[in-house]
């Protein structure tokens, strides 16, 4: 048995246990990273950050707009109004994120999965906000697991050497001692993340450590606690291969807690963008989620 099938059943089981109130609905969040800003906040038909609405993205998939220009902490009730809306009661979620998402959902699942959530009736207002169904509580969402594009839960050196140079309040929490230090990234409440790490980088795109999409660097699309040089096997120059699975780094460096490398780019066939058109690494996500996401 597979990881991934293994969670699936677990989760499974967990949803034939609780009391039905009504009947099991599953949802597809998905949460994208650092953007302009344009896309409608509460509104989870909004997909113009990701592509065509058309594409297989998941089960009743909805798209949680937040203002990407913002910190992380400003914008983060986006997110868990959205998580509340869709993942609580008898309903469960998947979520695909992509770059700074990995940080919106971290940072959720880290200071709030522990918290006593209202159980919503997944009809939301204008606002993205929905009402309650019959004023009881439950810990936290439910949750089967996280499938991350490019993560920058552990930031850019691009943010640390300033090569964004926007006004945009973003920039600073990517910052890498920032990203790294925002919340503690082993507190998933158990809930598996599925690393996504791309590798066609540029020239100018040197500043990053080790093997990169032109944005983030393999330490943080990889999931590693330390921050470091990570590399495709036989890759020169680098302080040690990103291994997949659960497995440390090939020089020791362990991935933080219930985080998984599901997918390598050892071909460098990805980069960071998705040219709203679901490409690059997000459209191997996006095809991840298809298969998974019943």
């Amino acid at each position: 048995m597979t990881l991934r099938t293994a969670v699936l059943a677990a989760t499974a089981t967990a949803a034939l246990l609780v009391a039905p109130e009504a009947s099991a609905t599953n949802y597809t969040l998905w949460i994208h990273g650092k953007n302009g800003g344009g896309t409608q906040r509460g509104n989870y038909a909004d997909f113009s950050n990701w592509g065509p609405t058309s594409a297989a993205a998941g089960v009743n998939k909805k798209a949680v707009n937040w203002d990407g220009r913002q910190k992380i902490s400003v914008e983060n009730f986006r997110i868990r109004d959205a998580l509340d809306c869709f993942c609580t009661g008898t309903n469960w979620c998947y979520v695909g994120v992509h770059s700074a998402g990995n940080l919106q959902i971290g940072y959720a699942l880290s200071l709030y999965g522990g918290s006593a959530r209202n159980k919503k009736n997944a009809v939301p207002n204008a606002s993205g906000v929905c009402g309650n169904t019959d004023g009881t509580t439950q810990v936290g969402w439910n949750i089967k697991w996280v499938d991350v594009a490019s993560g920058a839960g552990g930031g850019s050196e691009l943010a640390d050497y300033g090569e964004w140079a926007t006004g945009d309040a973003i920039v600073g929490d990517l910052v890498t001692s920032t990203a790294r230090g925002m919340y503690n990234h082993n507190t998933t409440r158990s809930v598996w993340f599925y690393m996504f790490a791309a590798s066609k980088g540029t020239a100018y795109s040197g500043i990053l450590s080790g093997q990169d999409d032109e944005a983030v660097a393999y330490h943080s699309t990889g999931g590693v606690s330390a921050k470091g040089g990570f590399c495709n096997p036989g890759d020169w120059f680098c302080d040690g291969t990103l291994n997949t699975g659960t497995a440390a780094t090939s020089n020791g460096k362990a991935l933080w807690s219930y985080h998984t490398v599901a997918f390598r780019d050892d071909g460098e066939n990805h980069n960071h963008y998705q040219n709203g058109n679901w490409e690059n690494i997000v459209g191997v996500v996006r095809a991840d989620v298809a298969t998974y996401a019943k």
